[in-house]
């Protein structure tokens, strides 16, 4: 749930669908990692809108509902 400017609940499912890709870099003596981030993004919004984190950190979100 989410509260929109006038301070109303909102259902997450009425959020707009977001595309992302994902990379993963794996490595030999440490942890592989995944970057998460918006493929038509370009300039500063593709350096500010990306996150990454160790690989074992992501689960399926088909699992998760």
């Amino acid at each position: 749930m989410s509260l929109d400017p006038t301070g109303a609940a909102a259902d997450a499912t009425d959020r707009p669908d977001v595309e992302l890709s994902l990379t993963v870099v794996r490595y030999a003596d440490e942890p592989d990692r995944c970057t998460i981030y918006p493929p038509e993004a370009t300039g500063d919004a593709r350096m500010s809108t990306w996150l990454s984190a160790d690989y074992g950190a992501f689960v399926d979100l088909a699992a998760m509902q």
